[in-house]
This record gives structure tokens, C-alpha cells and sequence, in this order.
């Protein structure tokens, strides 16, 4: 494993692997053995859940029973992922679509949504899955229990389908939304979670060499901060704090204009700079938790390393573009918001700052 460089395994084009890995065909087999309406895959991220997808929606269409596809997808960034990924593999997927525009074009044989865009207009969508034999795939489904109205609009618009498709990266709770298609059981606090018809967790897939080890650097040290009464107190990150002082803590921490931040992203940086002594374009992710924070960190970032990151503050077109120019060009860092950030994919990332 000491030998596996930080992008293994090879940097096949998201979701386009020629050959299918050992879950893959493992879970493609289980899928049509049992030949099910509803069929739940939790695999570990980057274990290659598009893939499997694909490779079963181009079954399913070659054997006629779907004929066309419905991707809904969390983010604007990953709609356009699938697009290219499934064009890649001969399925002609249109990302531009809005169930205001009703129909799109013959060219495509499927379409590409967000959770919200289907919250927006669950009858038009409803209306398109009925007129056709649809596929639906539900990427990163626990993303349906964000909000009770996401979780309704599915159930409506999906309801017809011939076949659903869901995927997640981690099994996941519902105590608040449950998740529509989704089947429960209780866990043993009696909260409902979901029950997966296939799972392939991290431990597997790190045996298998499917992804690579993650390592998680712990960082202490002493704050620092004063409160709106005047008062200075004190702190340090990792030992035992009541529930008001470590956010108060945590705030001080994550401030960009303190030390510890500062310091944090200078060890990161030249983490970055080792591994690109092996892999020369290895790059490196800060997820900041909103815009003002993202664009702090990367004015930091810049007198660190010398360069500018790449900032993706938002889930649009321009922010896709970015993504894909960083994906290639070979600069060090690129600092975005969390929403932006889940499920992005870009496989010479090797350093992260979450």
C-alpha cells in the first residue's frame, strides 16, 4: 500500500472504468438475480457508484424494459458529472433540463435533475416519468430527507417508475424525513435507518485496493478569544469543553484572521508539497462552511503557497467551469463551500482541510 500513489487507482474519467471491479459485478449480479422495482447501493465514495449505475441502465435499456433515464443529483455540478460520464459510455443524458420546458430534445435519452429542481415541479416531473418506461437513479438519495417538501415532490414525481435506482455513500437515518422508496429498519436506540440491498463500505474497498487510505491529522493547541461581555477566556482544542465552550472555541479556531487557522493551512500546504515530489499534480481541497469563510482562507492560502486557489462559492454553470479547469491544470489548491463540494470529483486531490 506505502507504494500506491495518491491518486490509485489509475485516473479513469468519473463514472467511464473499462472493467467492471469485483462489487461492481458482485452487486450488478444481485441487482438482476433479483430483477427489483426499488434497489438501495451504499458503497464507500469513490468506489465507483456511477459505474455501477451506468452499467445498469445500459442493461436495462439494451433489454427494453426502461427507455429513458432520470438522474437526480444533489448538486448543478454533479448533473453535469453524470451528463459526460454517461455520454462517455453512449447514453446521451441532457443536464440543461427544467420541467418548465417539458419535453427535450430526441437526441437524449435521458435527463439530469437536482433534488431541488424536482421540489420545484414534482407534476411535471410525474407527467414525464408516466409517459415513459424511466429509470430513475437517485444519486446520494439522503439528500431527499433534506427537507420534508424534497422528500414529498419524489414520492410524486417518481411514484410511475418503472425501475429506481438509489445510491449514498453512507447508510443514513430518518428520524426527521424518512426518504421515499427507501426501506427501514429500527437501529438500537429505535431510530429507523436505512436498510441497503447492497453495501461496500470503506474497509473492502481499501482491502481491495479500490480506494486509497485516509489518513486524519488531529490538531490541538491553545485559544484564545474574548466575549461580548469583555471577558478573555481560554481553551484548548481537545480536552473535555461543555458544549457552549467548544463552539465558542471552535468559532475562535476557524476565525481566518487568528493564528491557528493559519497554521493549520501552512501544515497542509507542505503536506501537499511532499506528495508532489511523487505525483507532481496532486492537488489539495479546503472545504470552508460559507462563502465569507471560503474566500478568507484563500487569501491565506495565496501568501502560503505562493499561487491563487481556485474559489467555488456557489452551485452554478461558472462554478463547474472552474472545477473542470482545476481538475487539469495542475495548481495546488481550490477552497469552496461545502454544499459545492460533496460529490465533486477530482482524482489528483490528495490533501484536504475540512
Amino acid at each position: 500500500m506505502d507504494k500506491l500513489s495518491p491518486a490509485y487507482p489509475a485516473r479513469a474519467a468519473w463514472g467511464t472504468a473499462t472493467s467492471l471491479r469485483a462489487w461492481q459485478t458482485e452487486a450488478i449480479g444481485q441487482y438482476f438475480g433479483s430483477d427489483p422495482r426499488d434497489f438501495l447501493a451504499v458503497a464507500t465514495p469513490g468506489a465507483g457508484k456511477t459505474t455501477f449505475a451506468l452499467t445498469i441502465a445500459a442493461e436495462l435499456l439494451s433489454r427494453r424494459i426502461i427507455d429513458r433515464i432520470t438522474v437526480v443529483a444533489p448538486t448543478e455540478h454533479l448533473k453535469t458529472q453524470w451528463a459526460e460520464a454517461a455520454a462517455k459510455v453512449g447514453i446521451p443524458i441532457d443536464p440543461a433540463y427544467s420541467g418548465g420546458k417539458g419535453r427535450t430534445s430526441s437526441d437524449f435519452v435521458g435527463i439530469a435533475v437536482t433534488y431541488a429542481g424536482v421540489a420545484t415541479n414534482p407534476l411535471a416531473m410525474r407527467i414525464r416519468t408516466e409517459r415513459f418506461k424511466t429509470l430513475v437513479i437517485l444519486d446520494e438519495i439522503h439528500h431527499a430527507g433534506d427537507a420534508r417538501s424534497w422528500g414529498d415532490a419524489i414520492r410524486e414525481a417518481f411514484e410511475p417508475a418503472r425501475r429506481r435506482l438509489a445510491l449514498t455513500g453512507t447508510p443514513f437515518r430518518s428520524d426527521i424525513n424518512p426518504i421515499p422508496f427507501v426501506n427501514y429498519q429500527p437501529d438500537t436506540d429505535g431510530v429507523p435507518r436505512s436498510v441497503a440491498d447492497y453495501s461496500y463500505g470503506y474497509g473492502p474497498a481499501l482491502r481491495d485496493h479500490v480506494v486509497r487510505p485516509v489518513l486524519f491529522w488531529a490538531y490541538g493547541g491553545d485559544l484564545q478569544w474574548r466575549t461580548r461581555a469583555g471577558d478573555e477566556v481560554s481553551a484548548r482544542l481537545g480536552e473535555p469543553l461543555t458544549k457552549d465552550m467548544a463552539a465558542q472555541a471552535l468559532r475562535t479556531a476557524l476565525d481566518p484572521r487568528g493564528s491557528w487557522i493559519e497554521s493549520v493551512l501552512e501544515a497542509a500546504d507542505k503536506r501537499l508539497s511532499e506528495v508532489r515530489k511523487n505525483v507532481p499534480d496532486a492537488g489539495g481541497l479546503v472545504i470552508a462552511s460559507d462563502q465569507d469563510s471560503a474566500r478568507a482562507y484563500a487569501a491565506v492560502l495565496a501568501k502560503i503557497a505562493g499561487e491563487k486557489p481556485t474559489i467555488v462559492l456557489s452551485d452554478e454553470k461558472a462554478a463547474s467551469k472552474r472545477i473542470e479547469k482545476f481538475s487539469g491544470d495542475g495548481s495546488r489548491w481550490m477552497v469552496a463551500v461545502r454544499m459545492v463540494s460533496e460529490g465533486v470529483d477530482v482524482p489528483r486531490l490528495a490533501v484536504g482541510v475540512y
